[in-house]
């Protein structure tokens, strides 16, 4: 390693998403990390091509994986073949391997909205008056749509989720670096998912989201984990984001944003260390 590490951070810059820059963000992170590491920034489609000359890449808002599957399938494997570190490794068992977790933590009794992805399972889920369902690689909503029960046996099974839809309170996430929580920030307005104000953690809750980064079994890493309050007051996962989540750094106080990059910094020199 050299004396200064050397980070190559993957985003894509220019991600269109809805009600929020992804650019500002990675701009900020850099411009904070730069002070530890050399630095040099890239698009997710270069990533292969230039990971060698670093010490390490750091895969961040790098966008739905859906739209370069091949490419982002090709970047895993090159890195495994050489023996490049990752951040975050690349062996996470969320939504960086997919949504096979949601099934897995469904039949494990762990509280996240029933998930099934075959017809015969469809009597496990409970009565709702509509069904989720989306894409097994999907991201960012693409392809999620909703169905009554009675239109759910004639689809084609293999590739999709079916989920009762929650009529939820609220969704709220918590951010985790390795195992150490950072912030949390909620939705007040379902119909307005991406308006977010910090929300404060009661020790339940804190439990709760807890349960998921101790089942995931990153050492380093950043981590989201997206719950929903239903309507009986208990969390329910929604989703567990460990390959490039979103961080709303814009909607937490500046003490918390900067005390968020310190703690990355030092999660990345032991990461580069272990």
């Amino acid at each position: 390693m050299s004396p200064r590490p050397r980070l190559l951070y993957v985003s894509d810059l220019a991600y269109p998403a809805r009600g929020r820059r992804y650019c500002d963000e990675d701009i900020h992170l850099t411009a904070r990390l730069r002070d530890s590491f050399d630095l040099a920034l890239c698009h997710p489609l270069d990533a292969a091509a230039l990971m060698d000359g670093f010490d390490a890449v750091v895969v961040r808002n790098s966008g739905p994986v859906i739209g370069y599957q091949k490419e982002y399938e090709a970047f895993r494997e090159q890195a495994r073949a050489r023996g490049t570190r990752v951040y975050n490794p690349l062996h996470g068992r969320g939504d960086m391997a997919g949504k096979q977790y949601l099934l897995d933590l469904t039949a494990a009794g762990y509280p996240v909205i029933p998930t099934v992805d075959r017809p015969e399972d469809l009597h496990l889920l409970p009565e709702a008056p509509s069904y989720a369902v989306k894409p097994k690689a999907g991201a960012d909503s693409i392809g999620l749509r909703f169905l009554p029960y009675e239109e759910l046996d004639a689809l084609g099974y293999g590739e999709i989720l079916v989920q009762p839809r929650v009529d939820f309170r609220y969704e709220v996430s918590f951010y985790f670096v390795d195992d150490l929580f950072q912030y949390a920030l909620h939705a007040p307005d379902p119909e307005r998912r991406w308006v977010l104000e910090p929300y404060e953690p009661t020790a339940d809750d804190l439990a709760f989201a807890r349960r998921f980064i101790e089942w995931n079994t990153l050492d380093h890493g950043i981590q989201r984990v997206d719950a929903c309050r239903a309507p009986g007051g208990e969390l329910l996962l929604v989703e567990l984001e460990d390959l490039n989540p979103y961080l709303s750094l814009d909607r937490v106080p500046e003490e918390t944003r900067e005390r968020f990059a310190g703690v990355l910094t030092d999660s990345l020199r032991r990461f580069l260390e272990a």
